[in-house]
């Protein structure tokens, strides 16, 4: 019989990757651009490669790279506003007071109320849910946060018959089409047309439409899958309006109001990953309060459920610190110090430059595409390549606006799949959900976004998009 091919845990894959950037570090010269601080434009010629190869080395002291620090060096990078050890962070904490809000019963009762009381027109749920969201990455750069929306709606969409890649996808991949497409992204979109010296948000024209073409793209996508797995569950089929008790109503009045807050922080307060997390332990203590005092459950139940809640994610916090390190192995990603990174950079910008113009336009987005794999952050990637794609577009005779177009898509749509997004492994962990499931559900569902987006850059071009 013939044994059918199963995907190695992303764990067994990022530890391949490592050892693959152990190895080419034998071969590839790392390299660097001679550039003075601050400055926001960079020439190939400024590129400066090492006389020799920088090992890395198999085991490392005094903060060197090496293949097996990669984990702890991962886990321990970054700093409290991103990956690895702010996102680390934040995702213990918010799977903590989950896990308090969960073992109290209030959002199962709620869901079961919910359910009783919306017979007939819950086929709005998926659509609404999935544009919502869409909407959220595109106007103020939502990602992170769909981690603690999947811990809330995972359960929610049990009940309702669908399964974890739907909860996925109206929340995180949702968030991304979302981000990627944005005529007015804060994090990407304003620090790559900075750099381009281009005027902040300009262009939002073709921007808007793409939103919306992708946004419909998904949804519908989303919809046709969601009705074909949906099972009949017996919440949908007989279940009575359930009256909610007062603690219940206390304990959803709770949270619903940490959200509306998490919302106003985000949107008028600018609060990113720290005050998020400090938001949703809030939540924690308060839940835990209303839960003695309705005798839900003890303190000592909800210091349980707590730290319960947070080892359920500990997978996804390693996975998170992992990808991180390889980006370490690789030299960082700062353009100016020697990396293998900047080397990839050098040349792929070096192969573009010699291609003809429609082709070069399409190569930056694939270029984009492939480099996301090691700098997830949209902000990072923004920094570290449109210093050199901004000026090569000028070259090449592609505008500087449809390099920032490759640059968007490139960054933001890749992050639905690849396993060094944070943010996806983050939802995945939620969910219970591997990413080897993951990527044999997502990849048909990413070839075609991979086409549309190809399509959008080759209109872009021939249009002489400004």
């Amino acid at each position: 019989m013939q044994k059918s091919f199963k995907m190695p845990d992303a764990l067994v894959i990022l530890l391949l990757i490592a050892a693959a950037c152990y190895v080419i570090s034998f071969f590839v010269l790392p390299g660097h651009f001679a550039i003075s601080d601050g400055a926001q434009q960079v020439a190939l010629t400024q590129f400066v490669q090492a006389d020799s190869v920088n090992t890395v080395a198999l085991f490392a002291t005094d903060g060197q790279p090496g293949l097996f620090n990669v984990l702890f060096d991962g886990l321990v990078s970054g700093d409290r506003n991103g990956a690895a050890i702010g996102v680390i962070a934040f995702i213990l904490i918010t799977g903590g007071a989950f896990g308090i809000l969960m073992r109290t019963k209030a959002i199962d009762n709620g869901i079961m109320a919910l359910i009783g009381s919306t017979k007939g027109i819950d086929w709005l749920f998926i659509p609404s849910l999935f544009i919502t969201f869409a909407l959220g990455g595109a106007i103020f750069g939502m990602g992170e946060e769909a981690i603690a929306f999947c811990i809330v709606l995972y359960p929610i969409m049990q009940r309702l018959g669908y399964n974890a890649q739907v909860t996925v996808l109206v929340t995180y991949v949702a968030t991304q089409i979302g981000f990627a497409t944005s005529p007015m992204n804060p994090f990407s979109i304003a620090i790559a047309q900075s750099i381009a010296e281009l005027a902040v948000f300009s262009g939002a024209g073709l921007r808007a439409a793409v939103t919306a073409l992708f946004i419909i793209a998904g949804t519908v996508f989303t919809v046709r899958y969601a009705n074909r797995i949906r099972v009949n569950t017996q919440a949908q089929q007989d279940c009575p309006t359930l009256a909610l008790q007062i603690t219940d109503k206390a304990l959803l009045f709770a949270f619903l109001a940490v959200i509306v807050w998490v919302i106003y922080g985000v949107t008028v307060e600018g609060f990113y990953i720290p005050e998020l997390a400090a938001q949703f332990f809030v939540l924690a203590i308060v839940v835990a309060v209303i839960a003695k005092l309705g005798g839900r459950q003890t303190i000592a139940d909800s210091v349980e459920a707590f730290k319960q809640g947070s080892a359920e994610l500990l997978p996804a916090a390693i996975l998170v610190g992992l990808a991180k390190g390889l980006v370490l192995l690789l030299g960082g990603s700062e353009l100016s110090q020697p990396s293998m990174l900047n080397t990839l950079l050098f040349h792929a910008a070096t192969l573009i430059s010699h291609l003809p113009e429609v082709m070069a336009a399409w190569f930056m987005y694939l270029f984009q595409s492939v480099f996301n794999f090691f700098v997830s952050s949209g902000s990072g990637q923004a920094a570290i390549t449109m210093p050199i794609m901004a000026p090569l577009a000028d070259l090449i005779g592609v505008t500087r606006q449809t390099a920032v177009l490759a640059f968007q898509l490139g960054d933001g749509l890749t992050n639905i799949i690849i396993p060094t997004s944070a943010s996806l492994i983050g939802c995945l962990g939620v969910v219970k959900l591997s990413w080897n499931e993951w990527a044999q559900f997502i990849w048909r569902f990413m070839l075609f976004l991979f086409t549309l987006a190809s399509a959008v850059i080759i209109f872009a071009h021939l249009i002489n998009y400004q």
